[in-house]
């Protein structure tokens, strides 16, 4: 079933596991605030248990935690196109998403995919509370997938 909107945000990380969960409490606060003309989800871990939702949207905006040794609440738009495009050191999931991004291209059914990660320090980290650094940048990158959204809708638009 196609969905009515083609922009999905999906937030991807454990949300027990601190700074690893930012990507889906960009997700919860970004559905709070209803944006028309999107859909958003909670990826939780990712794997391709999440593969249906690749497959029927035009552009997906991914957020997500990285180890990429950037200072702690670094932020970066990457546009993957293949497997290796992702950052080496992803979190915890990091092979789930490689692995269904590999999937898509067999499948011929790749979508424009922008992902935004923040780096930080540590997998180790448990609770559902975000560090103070990751916290303080949260605002950003909401502003960051508000403003790509607003980019692509403008486009469509043309």
């Amino acid at each position: 079933m196609q969905p009515e909107n083609n922009i999905l945000v999906l937030g991807i990380g454990n949300y027990l596991m601190g700074d690893e969960g930012i990507g889906v409490h960009v997700a919860n606060r970004l559905e709070k605030e209803m944006i028309p003309g999107i859909d958003v989800v909670d990826g939780g871990t990712g794997g391709f248990h999440l593969l249906g939702f690749f497959e029927n949207y035009e552009h997906v905006i991914l957020i997500d935690a990285t180890l990429d040794k950037n200072p702690i609440g670094t932020i970066r738009l990457i546009k993957p196109r293949f497997a290796n495009d992702f950052p080496p050191a992803m979190s915890t999931h990091d092979i789930g998403l490689k692995d269904m991004v590999s999937a898509l291209q067999l499948l011929d059914k790749m979508p424009n995919i922008h992902l935004f990660v923040v780096s930080i320090e540590s997998l180790q980290q448990q609770g559902i509370e975000l560090t103070a650094e990751i916290e303080n940048v949260v605002p950003t990158v909401l502003n960051d997938v508000k403003k790509l959204i607003f980019d692509i809708q403008e486009t469509a638009v043309v």
